[in-house]
């Protein structure tokens, strides 16, 4: 090929969303495109091969697009070294044969073929059509699924017993939403026109169908076969993961310890705070559970207005004073998770129009009322400042960066410590002056420092440090885990339950909050010193949101140099 028709690396990241989306029609609806909307992913072996085979060739086509001229523009570099960190991370994992055992709680190929009927367009009939024919779609998607865990049953590639049986439970629940035998599928459909009716029911119940065969195999052949595996998966595997979901090759140890640093700062803020809400409490925990009974609470009812309305007056708040947004950005809805999933709210993005917006989810867990501590500081880190700040504005310039930037380039680390990142900015800011909402905020925070400690120390199965308030000495597992867990949260057991798992499902991701905090904030704090008496918070912020996603490795240096 002649360098002039040689692409730049913007270039082949983005052909690269253009042939993911072929090949993965999920990633496509995700990103608003209209052609995905009636198809499935192909999950057996042949179909992950592909999606490998594709990486390869790309890393292939981006070596040539780095020795043409213009590469080297800090457009140029950004996207091409993020593809092929990205790239190379992925291949990582799909090379181990990891998606041959992909079972568990959540970020399942059985939980992609749920969720994504709840970002579809569903207003015309049109719109109804697609759902009707995606429903259509997902027998064989779970066929090709349960074809990819046989296989790694033939190879003794086991998922962990204990996610196994979580995911077991959650199917038995989507099969059986209303406790008398109507599927999650059929409940969905159920809103479609009467003029659909016929062919959405009978998709939705052949799509029930599907997820009962595949819960019965899972329930009579693989929960048998993996039955005595370990829930944890060694310093070898962790360490791949690691670099998948925080882009770095990070020393596990250190990162251990800087949990245990954060662990013992947070629990002596807690201690101050827990003192002006309950004085003379034992521990922050018990100051908390006072307020699960006397504390402010919203009802299921009116909480998702409520949680509207938290976002809402941030928007306003923050937008012209430490963030400039574009009206477009300034959208994000409120809104209810389906049953039958994980415990922890999330936030879905927009499309890439915009015609979706992005929109934070609350899991109620059957609870009828939530305490107003524990949900402040959460919807500054899902919704406004944290994670529809970011996302939504990456979409917003996108015409500036690259598409696969902007979408499905994402790091884990990077978006998940900027919300964290944005629950502190929003502290210093002193919107949590409450005692309530602070104490809430550092409880979470405390979660985060938690996970790293218990998400590498179990995995790992690392000594716990003499200086432990815990079985000082003593070595991980994940029921020590839980144990330490549910003593240092104010989450009820079935979310430290659901917690638990949701770290032996996909290690190395939990630490990410974390991890990708202190990225933020050392980034924040260089640039600081370089700027000096000049440094403008909001047109750092800015400058910091529209530059696309970026592993750790690469985070603080471009932070600190905006």
């Amino acid at each position: 090929m002649s360098e002039i028709n040689t692409p730049l690396p913007r270039q082949v990241a983005d052909a690269y969303v253009d042939d993911l989306i072929a090949l993965d029609p999920v990633t496509g609806t995700y990103l608003g495109v209209q052609e995905s909307s009636r198809t499935l992913p192909d999950y057996s072996p042949a179909g992950q091969e592909a999606l490998a085979e594709l990486s390869r060739t790309t890393l292939a086509k981006l070596d040539e697009a780095e020795r043409r001229p213009g590469a080297d523009s800090d457009a140029e570099r950004r996207c091409g070294r993020l593809l092929r960190e990205r790239l190379t991370a992925e291949l990582a994992v799909h090379e181990a044969d990891e998606h041959l055992r992909a079972v568990g709680n959540m970020h399942t190929p059985g939980h992609s073929v749920r969720d994504i009927f709840t970002v579809m367009p569903a207003e015309t009939e049109e719109d109804w059509a697609a759902i009707a024919e995606r429903l259509r779609a997902v027998p064989g998607a779970l066929a090709g699924y349960r074809e990819s865990l046989q296989l790694g049953l033939d190879r003794k590639l086991f998922a962990a017993p204990r996610p196994t049986e979580t995911f077991i439970g959650q199917l038995t629940e989507w099969i059986d939403t209303d406790g008398e035998g109507r599927g999650w599928y059929e409940e969905f459909a159920a809103a479609g026109p009467d003029t659909l009716r016929t062919e959405l029911d009978e998709a939705a119940r052949g799509a029930t169908a599907a997820l009962t065969e595949l819960r019965d195999w899972l329930r009579a052949v693989y929960a048998p076969a993996v039955e005595g595996a370990p829930n944890v998966v060694g310093r070898e595997r962790y360490a791949r993961w690691a670099r998948y979901f925080n882009g770095t090759d990070l020393d596990l140890d250190e990162a251990y310890a800087y949990g245990w640093s954060e662990f013992h700062r947070i629990l002596g803020e807690m201690k101050r705070e827990a003192e002006k809400i309950l004085p003379g409490a034992e521990t922050p925990w018990v100051a908390l559970a006072h307020l699960d009974e006397h504390g402010r609470h919203i009802g299921v009812d009116e909480v998702r207005d409520w949680l509207q309305g938290l976002m809402d007056r941030a928007i306003s708040d923050l937008d012209g004073t430490h963030f400039e947004l574009a009206e477009r950005v300034r959208r994000v809805e409120s809104r209810i998770a389906p049953p039958g999933g994980a415990a922890a709210p999330y936030y879905t993005g927009p499309s890439e129009d915009f015609s979706r917006p992005g929109r934070t989810w609350l899991p109620t867990m059957g609870l009828d009322r939530f305490p107003v501590y524990d949900l402040v500081s959460t919807w500054y880190h899902e919704g406004v400042p944290g994670h529809h700040l970011q996302l939504a504005q990456w979409a917003h310039v996108a015409e500036n960066l690259s598409r696969y930037q902007a979408t499905v380039g994402i790091v884990s680390a990077n978006a998940e410590g900027w919300a964290l990142y944005a629950e502190r900015l929003m502290d210093e800011l002193g919107y949590l002056a409450d005692p309530e909402e602070r104490l809430g905020y550092l409880d979470a925070q405390m979660m985060r420092a938690t996970r790293v400690i218990v998400d590498i120390g179990m995995h790992l199965e690392l000594e716990i440090p003499a200086d432990s308030p815990f079985h000082p000495g003593g070595r991980w597992t994940p029921e020590l885990a839980q144990e330490f867990f549910g003593a240092h949260t104010s989450r009820p057991a079935d979310f430290v339950e659901s917690e638990l798992t949701r770290y032996l499902t996909i290690p190395g991701q939990a630490i990410g909050y974390k991890l990708g905090e202190r990225a933020w904030l050392l980034g924040r704090e260089r640039a600081r010193e370089r700027h000096g008496a000049s440094f403008d918070l909001k047109s750092w912020h800015m400058a910091a949101l529209s530059q696309g996603s970026l592993g750790l490795d690469d985070l603080v240096d471009e932070l600190s140099r905006l």
